[in-house]
């Protein structure tokens, strides 16, 4: 973790004693900033995510953001280069160096084909589908779940792999809950971190003596396939008309035919999507079925029975 952060010249910050120049804006959100900075030392693109933080709790969560990201070195899960934090009066700026895949989101990917009327081919998918599986059972290993994967928080390396990024919703995969004070307060939780229309059903109305487990993960995961197959997300409309999400994710989804996609890969959608978390499979089952579906490497043979 960097201590020390100063704006040195106009355009140029410091972080772990190393300088870097500011170049342009790349996005924000609700209290989060990210730039594109380059390193003086190196020559690099990074993106520098920067967190407002209104009181001691957003400081934590940020530090806790930060946490996570040192919890893993893997290639299907964002690397973090360096976290500060800076204060700016009486209130905080949590600052994360990440660095910058310039392909963009798994979501910027998508609507790029859908401009041009294309969808992702089936092999595309199941080489994606198989990389972000891997990403999530590294999570899911250290008893943590990311609780909103959806195509904008995966991002693409430079070779096409799924790079899961923004772990500041991870939290512990398996939640004993004991009573509906608890079971409230989970839902509450799940309303703030969790996007609406890729949250499993069983955060939407949590049960007051239930288990939620890592298979909230699967069917957010379920709702990423949907929407490489098809463009969007099973929910998306759904949201966007101002109709219920939490109504319409309790009945199974129906999964349009089309001549595109294998009876194979609709079944691993529909399995994703049992609306029964206790029915959902696990991550290593799907990723078992994953690799028994992966096409030939070029030169691979196929035996003929």
């Amino acid at each position: 973790m960097g201590h020390a952060l100063c704006i040195c010249s106009p355009g140029t910050v410091i972080i772990d004693n190393k300088r870097y120049l500011f170049i342009q804006k790349l996005g924000e959100g609700g209290f989060s900033y990210v730039d594109l900075v380059e390193g003086f030392h190196d020559g690099h693109f990074y993106a520098l995510k920067r967190i407002l933080c209104h009181e001691q709790q957003d400081v934590e969560e940020a530090q806790r953001e930060a946490d996570m990201h040192h919890l893993f070195n893997h290639p299907n899960i964002l690397h973090l280069v360096a976290y500060c934090l800076k204060e700016r009066g009486t209130k905080h700026e949590a600052w994360l160096l990440l660095p910058y895949l310039k392909r963009g989101t798994l979501w910027n990917e998508i609507e790029r084909l859908k401009d041009k009327g294309n969808f992702l081919t089936e092999d595309e998918i199941l080489q994606l589908l198989l990389g972000i599986c891997r990403g999530l059972e590294a999570i899911h290993a250290q008893g943590y779940a990311h609780r909103d994967l959806k195509p904008t928080n995966i991002l693409l390396g430079d070779e096409g792999q799924p790079v899961l990024m923004d772990l500041g919703s991870m939290k512990q995969a398996r939640i004993h809950v004991e009573s509906s004070r608890q079971a409230l307060a989970l839902q509450d939780w799940a309303a703030q971190r969790c996007t609406i229309s890729y949250r499993a059903p069983e955060l939407f109305s949590v049960q007051s003596h239930c288990v939620i487990d890592e298979r909230t993960d699967v069917w957010s995961l379920g709702c990423v396939l949907y929407a490489m197959m098809f463009g969007e997300g099973p929910y998306d409309m759904v949201f966007q008309k101002g109709d219920s999400v939490a109504l319409a994710v309790q009945n199974q989804l129906s999964i349009p035919q089309s001549p595109r996609h294998s009876s194979a890969l609709r079944q691993l959608l529909a399995s994703m999507m049992t609306v029964d978390p206790l029915q959902r499979p696990y991550i290593p089952f799907l990723l078992s079925q994953l690799e028994a579906l992966q096409p030939p490497t070029p030169g691979q043979h196929t035996t003929q029975i």
